[in-house]
């Protein structure tokens, strides 16, 4: 046997049950792969040899985070300030673009990539052109380029560069997108702490978690094309939310003003046991606790002066400066590993594919949130949840984040944005802006009459 394969561990023998059966290419293959595999860590990973969070003992000491709330005197900086700061940074092409598109469409009956759903109300355009029709938007206003760095995985990488690449990536130029692999973590049975085999030749591999966005950010030279073009922060958003408004001038104004290596935009919650991550700041360090480890007893818990405590819902969409990150990158660290309890089919010694009907396996992650502790001066944002998130994951009939409702979200922020420039809409028409149309109210103003009235459904396209 090749060296490398050799040196499996004897409690990883199993891996090589199949060998002798295999043929040259299948024999490449597995030895890839175990070759790319450190498994101490896999066995520290099992072991447990990191230390169980007590959640409870934390969200009793848990604070409100430092935080820029809608509509409040008490934030330090204006609204205008912010966004004047804001616009500063992306007219000097300070800012870049990050989508997180790994996942397939699989809870909405689309064996796809998610990115490719065709989610407009009325246009039928998928969340890809959502996205980078807005960044084209954004580019053009400030008279920059955005470039947009776009994490996909193994199962949906080729798939999403063929798509873009055949829809001319819906306009954005070739030198500002990036399309780049996030890496993948073995996962271990949950008794015995061996490796799953996939196929005979294949080790059961998934991918490593929105975390691993630092590490292909590294490995795919991304970070150096950042600095190579002098972006200072990074705009974070995940791919199923249409609405995202991304690199918004407001946000990214109190980000720099507040001089914060992460922010963080949040809504406010509106029941203490919403199914969403709480940020709070626990012994001065902001930091997330996610709903399903917030002790029932301390969810609705208010601070000295009354406010709540746990009212800052997670949205998924940070700003982040680019030094932090390459900072944070070479910090084994920043970003622990989280195990997930799973079902994974397998191949066993004796060649048989074994389907568990009850979870099996472990799973290793990591969270991007978890860079929380370790950025200085991190801070959150709060939002209307309206105009901002509206996220796309389960298929039609499920009691929210449908394409139902999605689609409801997107007409319901565009109608408001006619109002607001003076139109009148019938109330049960849908509409659609392409924001190459107009990204704001404001742009929408000096496109249309003030007499426009809307009564049949309507797409503004750019």
């Amino acid at each position: 046997m090749p060296s490398d394969v050799s040196q499996v561990p004897a409690e990883q023998q199993h891996l090589l049950s199949h060998w002798d059966s295999l043929d040259e290419q299948a024999r490449t293959q597995l030895s890839s792969q175990i070759e790319n595999i450190d498994f101490e860590l896999m066995s520290q990973l099992f072991s447990g040899k990191e230390k169980a969070t007590d959640w409870a003992e934390l969200a009793s000491r848990a604070e409100p985070p430092a935080a820029f709330r809608l509509n409040s005197d008490n934030n330090r900086f204006s609204v205008e300030q912010a966004i004047a700061a804001g616009e500063e940074a992306l007219e000097a092409g300070q800012l870049g673009a990050i989508v997180v598109a790994g996942g397939q469409g699989s809870r909405l009956g689309f064996e796809h990539p998610k990115g490719m759903y065709e989610i407009g109300p009325i246009s039928n355009r998928t969340l890809f052109q959502f996205h980078i029709e807005q960044i084209q938007a954004i580019a053009r206003r400030y008279s920059v380029s955005i470039p947009l760095y776009l994490m996909t995985s193994p199962a949906t990488h080729q798939e999403t560069v063929d798509f873009l690449q055949a829809n001319n990536r819906f306009g954005l130029p070739e030198a500002d997108l990036h399309i780049f692999c996030q890496g993948t973590m073995p996962a271990v049975d949950a008794k015995s702490g061996k490796l799953l085999l996939q196929e005979p030749n294949k080790i059961f591999e998934s991918p490593n978690g929105h975390g691993g966005t630092l590490a292909a950010l590294v490995d795919n030279g991304c970070l150096d094309d950042m600095k190579s073009r002098g972006i200072t922060e990074l705009f974070y958003f995940q791919v199923d939310n249409p609405i995202v408004e991304i690199c918004q001038p407001e946000l990214l104004g109190y980000h720099l003003l507040s001089q914060s290596e992460m922010t963080t935009q949040v809504v406010g919650k509106e029941d203490p046991m919403e199914k969403v991550g709480n940020i709070v700041a626990i012994d001065g360090k902001m930091t997330v606790i996610e709903y399903s480890d917030l002790p029932a007893d301390q969810a609705d818990r208010r601070d000295a002066d009354n406010n709540p405590v746990f009212w800052a819902g997670n949205l998924a969409v940070h700003v982040f400066s680019t030094e932090f990150l390459r900072r944070a990158s070479v910090d084994a660290s920043a970003l622990p590993f989280h195990r997930a309890h799973k079902k994974v089919a397998f191949v066993d010694e004796t060649g048989n594919t074994v389907s568990p009907n009850e979870p099996n396996a472990i799973k290793f992650e990591k969270f991007i949130f978890d860079l929380m502790p370790a950025a200085k001066n991190p801070i959150a944002v709060e939002a209307d949840a309206s105009l901002v998130f509206a996220p796309l994951k389960n298929a039609s009939g499920a009691p929210k984040d449908t394409p139902e409702s999605t689609r409801a979200a997107i007409s319901a922020k565009h109608r408001k944005m006619l109002e607001e420039a003076g139109a009148t809409v019938k109330s049960d028409v849908q509409v659609e802006i392409s924001p190459l149309f107009a990204l704001d109210a404001t742009e929408l103003k000096e496109k249309i009459t003030d007499s426009l009235f809307v009564s049949n459904d309507h797409y503004f396209e750019g």
